[in-house]
């Protein structure tokens, strides 16, 4: 589920041509539901009302398709009808940006606010490192940093910069949100009572409302581990 930041992140590399017989009309997303990088890829394509064939995978098996498409092999991928690939999160939210503007928070111009590209590059970089430490302790019974207490410095940082707003970008969810949201779910749902109990009430509050929001339950939507010559599931269905 970690993308692997060695590959290079330039977005577009060759792919696999499909069989003639098969032409590709819309892009295929190689996806795993509860991924924080592919959510937030699932995300943006919905709030840019963007259809793709949607390949849900099972990380221990992942399609022999994928790979060959993106050798980095770790979700999610993208695959545009003309062969070419995008395989970093951040990135297909850009390029879904690009294509249709969602009710304009996710226009290309919303990465030129230095404060909210540094929440994003810092929830991608030292808050996802302590977060996997925490979340996953029994991996690293030989660390002795409190990864959890770092992790929470990070939401404090977001819980002053929402400062009563409802979002990062005054009222009105931005890229930058969704950008981040994902994450901090995932670090609630590691220990609830323990997220619960911080005094962080504005992001608590912007967990909840995104949690219950119709664009999360879209995105959350449930589906059967692909295989090949399954029939198309079309996303957003």
């Amino acid at each position: 589920m970690i993308e692997n930041k060695k590959v290079r992140t330039t977005s577009m590399i060759g792919a696999p041509r499909p069989r003639k017989h098969m032409p590709m009309t819309i892009p295929i997303l190689y996806s795993f539901r509860r991924c924080p990088y592919a959510m937030r890829a699932r995300l943006a394509l919905l709030q840019s009302e963007i259809s793709v064939e949607l390949r849900e995978v099972v990380l221990r098996a992942k399609p022999a398709a994928m790979i060959d498409a993106s050798p980095k092999a770790t979700v999610p991928v993208l695959v545009l009808p003309d062969h070419q690939v995008i395989d970093q999160s951040l990135d297909i939210m850009r390029w879904a940006s690009w294509q249709r503007d969602g009710g304009d928070w996710l226009a290309p111009d919303a990465w030129l606010d230095p404060d909210k590209a540094a929440l994003v590059a810092d929830n991608d970089g030292a808050f996802k490192y302590h977060l996997d430490r925490y979340k996953y302790a029994d991996r690293y019974p030989d660390d002795p940093v409190d990864h959890r207490a770092e992790a929470t410095e990070y939401l404090r940082r977001l819980d002053a910069r929402l400062d009563g707003r409802l979002a990062l970008r005054e009222d009105r969810l931005s890229m930058a949100d969704i950008a981040i949201l994902p994450f901090v779910r995932q670090f609630a749902e590691t220990d609830r009572d323990y997220f619960d109990q911080l005094p962080l009430a504005d992001l608590q509050r912007w967990l909840a409302d995104f949690l219950a929001s119709a664009l999360f339950e879209r995105a959350m939507a449930r589906f059967a581990p692909w295989r090949p010559g399954d029939r198309p599931i079309v996303f957003p269905t």
